[in-house]
This record gives C-alpha cells, sequence and structure tokens, in this order.
C-alpha cells in the first residue's frame, strides 16, 4: 500500500492508502518527490467532474523500479516525467499542434504526482521522460511543466523586442510569463493583481509597472507607455473582469492571449476588434520541445526558482496547498513533498 492525497473537491483533498502501482514491461515505477500544486488543479469547475482523482503533474522523482524492456533508465535516476505526452504521428503534430493530439488529450501517469509512487507507461517514458541534471532540485524541477506552457503561449504571440506586454494575474503563471518576456526582450512590461504581495514579487522579478487590477487599467496603461495600449496581453486569471480587461487593454494591431480561460462565456466586441486588427489566440498546455527548452532555462538559472517557491509541505498537508493555491493571495509556488 501507498499514501495518496484524493481530490474531491478543494475543500475536501484526503490523505488515504490504494494499493502500489505494478508495473509491466516498458514501464517504470517513480518515487515522487515533489509535485507543484497548479492554479488548473484547483480550477473546481473543470476537475470535479473526475473526482474523486490523485491530482499532481507537476511531478519530479527518482526512479524506484525498472521493467523489462526498458535499457535506457536505472533505477537511482532522477527524472521529471510529463503526464500528457503527444503521438507525434497525426494531423495535429505533424502541423505542429502537439497540444491538440488526442493521444496528449488521453495520456497519463498512474495515479497523479501527489501519491507515494507513480507508474509510468511506456509511451510517457518515451515521449516526455527527462533525466535531471545533478545540479537540479527536485522543487526546481517542478517547474519544468508549467514554464514549458509559458514559452509555448508566448512563442504563439511572439512578443517583439520593444513590445509593450501587459500580464493580468500575477500569480505564478503571470509571474512566469513576466520573466519569460524579460527574456524575449519586451520593452516594457506591465502587471496587474489585487493582491499587494503578488505585486511586489512581480516588480522584484521584471515587471516594469505594477497595478492594483481594481484601478482604471487602460488609464494606467496609457500613462506608463506614452499614450499607447498593450501591444501583448496575456490574461493569467480565471476571473471574468480581468477577461473583459483584456480586451479594452490591448492596443489596435495587438495580439491577447488567453492562457488562463474566464469562468463563463464572454461577450466579445468582435466588430470593434476587427477594426483595430487585434488577434484573440489560446494555449494549452506545452509540447516536448517546450519541456525540453523549459529544463534548459532552469538548468542555465535563468528562472529564479527559489525565489518563487513560498510553501513546502508534506503529502499530510495537501489540502492546505490546494487551499493557498485557491485563495490566491500571499502563495505563488506551493510544492508537495509525497516521501516527507
Amino acid at each position: 500500500m501507498m499514501r495518496v492525497a484524493k481530490y474531491y473537491r478543494n475543500s475536501d483533498v484526503r490523505l488515504e492508502e490504494m494499493p502500489k502501482p505494478h508495473i509491466g514491461g516498458g514501464e517504470i515505477l517513480v518515487r515522487s518527490m515533489a509535485c507543484g500544486v497548479c492554479g488548473s488543479d484547483v480550477l473546481e469547475w473543470y476537475r470535479i467532474k473526475k473526482a474523486p482523482i490523485v491530482l499532481g503533474h507537476e511531478m519530479a522523482g527518482e526512479v524506484v523500479e525498472v521493467g523489462g524492456d526498458v535499457d535506457h533508465i536505472d533505477v537511482g535516476d532522477r527524472v521529471f516525467v510529463s503526464h500528457h505526452v503527444p503521438c507525434n504521428t497525426c494531423h495535429y503534430c505533424l502541423s505542429g499542434h502537439h497540444t491538440a493530439c488526442e493521444t496528449l488529450h488521453t495520456t497519463n501517469f498512474d495515479p497523479g504526482g501527489f501519491a507515494e509512487l507513480v507508474r509510468i507507461p511506456p509511451i510517457n517514458i518515451d515521449r516526455g521522460l527527462f533525466k535531471l541534471p545533478a545540479t537540479m532540485s527536485f522543487d526546481d524541477a517542478t517547474f519544468i511543466e508549467p514554464l514549458a506552457c509559458v514559452i509555448r503561449g508566448q512563442r504563439n504571440i511572439g512578443i517583439d523586442q520593444g513590445s509593450t506586454v501587459l500580464v493580468l494575474g500575477s500569480g505564478i503563471s503571470g509571474t512566469l510569463h513576466i520573466v519569460m518576456a524579460n527574456l524575449a526582450g519586451a520593452g516594457r512590461i506591465i502587471a496587474s493583481d489585487v493582491h499587494p504581495f503578488r505585486l511586489e514579487l512581480a516588480s522584484r522579478l521584471g515587471a516594469d509597472v505594477v497595478v492594483d487590477a481594481r484601478e482604471d487599467l487602460p488609464a494606467r496603461i496609457r500613462a506608463a507607455n506614452d499614450g499607447r495600449l498593450a501591444d501583448r496581453v496575456i490574461l493569467c486569471t480565471g476571473a471574468e473582469s480581468a477577461a473583459y480587461q483584456a480586451l479594452e487593454c490591448v492596443e489596435r494591431g495587438g495580439t491577447v492571449l488567453f492562457f488562463a480561460v474566464p469562468t463563463g462565456d464572454l461577450t466579445v466586441p468582435i466588430n470593434q476588434l476587427w477594426r483595430n486588427d487585434v488577434t484573440l489566440t489560446t494555449s494549452y498546455a506545452g509540447a516536448p520541445v517546450d519541456l525540453y527548452q523549459a529544463l534548459e532555462l532552469i538548468r542555465s538559472g535563468a528562472l529564479p526558482a527559489e525565489e518563487l517557491i513560498t510553501h513546502r509541505l508534506p503529502l499530510a498537508e495537501t489540502q492546505k496547498g490546494f487551499l493557498l493555491v485557491a485563495e490566491a493571495a500571499e502563495s505563488m509556488k506551493v510544492i508537495i513533498r509525497p516521501n516527507e
């Protein structure tokens, strides 16, 4: 038997026991050493449909068993493993849309990373397993998946040198976008949120201007940006009000990235956006190439991971971790350590 944190709803994550996974040929068993709580984990409308379930997809750990026909992985290897992997052969993969691949939407490891042990199927080993550099901690490795998502999102919108970038929502994904926009050479980065703790961290990690989201955001942007709105707007919160702010804050010829999705359907002023040559786009998950790039960025020290980690909790306190992320106040990266 092994311990798991089983999700029933955000306010009900229980420490339970379930059988230790049995691995077959081509599979491995990983001891989960660190797993981040993602903002998507606490999207109750999204997650509760599959409850009860063991979640956790930002997982890094140590290989403890290796099945037959696995010849390039050894017991003791330190690894990051992606939960969703593409087939690499379908129409979507071959056209560069790996995250639209049906295989990616149906693959997973068993169970989630909020468990002491995790079984990794052959396809995840083949397309989603990365050995960690000796210098990279398990905690730092939990950033690989969320950073990969950010890398893909920013590739979709093309942040040019000199662009003004607005990040709506300065939680962990918003802060990662701020870091990456700086690396891309953005001319000015503006961040908004309603919590002073998050705005202070956004400022420390590269935002040129931080704004309380309850203010007149378009006016604040114009005042800080030579009378213009933002060339690239990145929505990193599910608040419906923020989604409408995104549409109000984009400059003519600009782009809005729905990195997060609002909780309800939006009424979009398509005629106005059409006349102003505004692009609306989305981004979901990350492809293997994004994961590789994320790992290399973390290895190089380009991501100040340690500054982003606010909580490290044992498996028994996973409920607390979920509430911290759901409250979106004085927390940033919350990491669960299942084997402490």
